[in-house]
Order: structure tokens, then C-alpha cells, then sequence
């Protein structure tokens, strides 16, 4: 599905950054720039943790950037208005990107809810697999939708919601940072659908907890650069998600797929 090796993840600016937001704004774009140059395809997440964070319409609009379409992959979350939730799939459209990351997201005091009614959800709260089914049921066949899945939740009830998701419509799926072979991915076979594992690119093994949502993880000596030798060993076909890459690296020097294609 993916005809590139790494999807990269790149933060856009928060909206209520002190100091500099122009210059945070111009990196955003550096690195958005660097990303395409290097052949890989970017991932914008969308006001992760809650945290009020620049569209990746508005970005990409303030900065006037050129971008392949087919390598721009859209997070896409539950905390958003229906005005504003039309708006981002227009913009989208309007642009050429069809992949979709569709999430339930991390809510905050600033971020609105989604009314789950106004995209034929019948729970109180909306959920990813309301969003995935509104968007293929609104938009059939102009968007390629995926779906997260946490394997450090209970594997039952991750299943379970998976299954929901792929009714839906999700055509692809992405992990949480796995370490190593990670056999409870194994799971997912029997869905027969693409596969992107995240590799975790920071040694700061406390903010990976935080973001898997499990404190009682113990990883010593963690290495990101072995680990994903280890996972394209392991998952030799998978796209592989970068987070926390490490921007002042050269790319070529840390991501083998990269290296030996030059």
C-alpha cells in the first residue's frame, strides 16, 4: 500500500508556543521539505495529548508548501467540530491526500467533541470506528482510511475493537512503538490487512510509557537505532512509523531502508 519505506511523524507548532512561533512555524516547514526530499512519507498528528497544535491544513496553507499527495498520511481524531471536521476532509480532497489516520484521540479542555450523531454513531461518545464508517460511507472510495491498534491493551478487547474498525472500512493499520518481535501483533494476520509498525526513535523510555499508556514497562539499555534493525528484520514487508525521530541526524545514516537505497 505504502511505496515507501517510513512514514515519519512531524509535530506542527502549538498554538499557544511562547517565543518564537514563526521560527517553530519556518522548522515545521524545513523538516516537512526535508521528509519529501528524502522519499518517505510524513504523518501529522492531530493535537496529540490534548494539546492545541496547528492544523496540518493551516501549516501547510501558511506556509505554502508543495507536497506529493500520495505521501502525506492525515491524523485524524474525534475531538473536532462537524464544521471543522468537513472542512479538514474538503481541504484534504481539494489536495490529492487520500490516506487517513483515523483516531478516537486524546481530548483536552480546549478540543471540542465530536456530536456522534451527526456521523451516525448510537454510543454517547464517538468513536474511531463511527469516524472510519462516516468517512467511507460520505466519501466512498476517495480516501484510503487506517486505523490504530495498542497491543499493550488487552489483547481481547483491542481485537474486538480492530474487527469494528476494519467493518468500517479501515484498509490499513498502525501499531503503538513495538519493541522488538513483538508476537502479539502476530494477531493481526488474520485481519489480511497492511501493516505499519511505529518504532519508538527517542531513548526517553518514560515519555514512550506515557505514550503507550503503560507505566510498568521496564526497558533497560534501549536502543532505538538497533531496534529497528530488529523490527525491519522482523517485519520485513511492513512500512515502518518513525516517532520522535531525531531531526539534527542524517537520515540516511539512521534509517537502514534509506542507507541502501543510496
Amino acid at each position: 500500500m505504502f511505496d515507501y519505506p517510513y512514514i515519519i511523524e512531524l509535530l506542527t507548532p502549538k498554538k499557544s508556543a511562547p517565543g518564537h512561533p514563526d521560527r517553530m512555524l519556518h522548522r515545521f516547514g524545513e523538516r516537512f521539505t526535508r521528509v519529501m526530499q528524502a522519499g518517505c512519507g510524513i504523518s501529522i498528528p492531530d493535537n496529540p495529548m490534548g494539546n492545541l497544535r496547528l492544523g496540518a491544513l493551516e501549516a501547510i496553507e501558511l506556509l505554502n508548501l508543495s507536497f506529493d499527495p500520495e505521501r502525506v498520511v492525515i491524523n485524524l481524531n474525534t475531538f473536532h467540530s462537524k464544521e471543522d471536521l468537513d472542512e479538514i476532509l474538503g481541504w484534504a480532497l481539494r489536495s490529492g491526500i487520500r490516506f487517513l489516520l483515523v483516531v478516537r484521540g486524546d481530548g483536552g479542555p480546549s478540543l471540542p467533541k465530536l456530536d456522534p450523531a451527526s456521523i451516525g454513531g448510537v454510543f454517547n461518545v464517538a468513536s474511531s470506528a463511527d469516524l472510519i464508517g462516516f468517512i467511507n460511507r460520505t466519501y466512498p472510495g476517495r480516501f484510503i482510511t487506517g486505523a490504530a491498534f495498542n497491543h499493550y491493551n488487552p489483547l481481547k478487547v483491542e481485537l474486538n475493537r480492530m474487527a469494528k474498525k476494519i467493518a468500517a472500512g479501515a484498509q490499513f493499520v498502525v501499531t503503538q512503538p513495538v519493541i522488538g518481535r513483538e508476537s502479539r501483533l502476530n494477531q493481526l494476520k488474520a485481519f489480511d490487512i497492511p501493516l505499519v509498525v511505529e518504532a519508538w526513535m527517542s531513548d526517553n523510555i518514560n515519555l514512550f510509557s506515557q505514550s503507550v499508556g503503560d507505566d510498568t514497562l521496564e526497558v533497560s539499555d534501549y536502543d532505538p537505532g538497533a531496534n529497528l534493525q530488529l523490527l525491519h528484520k522482523s517485519f520485513p514487508e511492513s512500512c515502518v512509523y518513525l516517532s520522535m525521530l531525531n531531526f539534527k541526524e542524517n537520515f540516511e545514516e539512521i534509517l537502514p531502508a534509506l542507507a541502501a537505497g543510496s
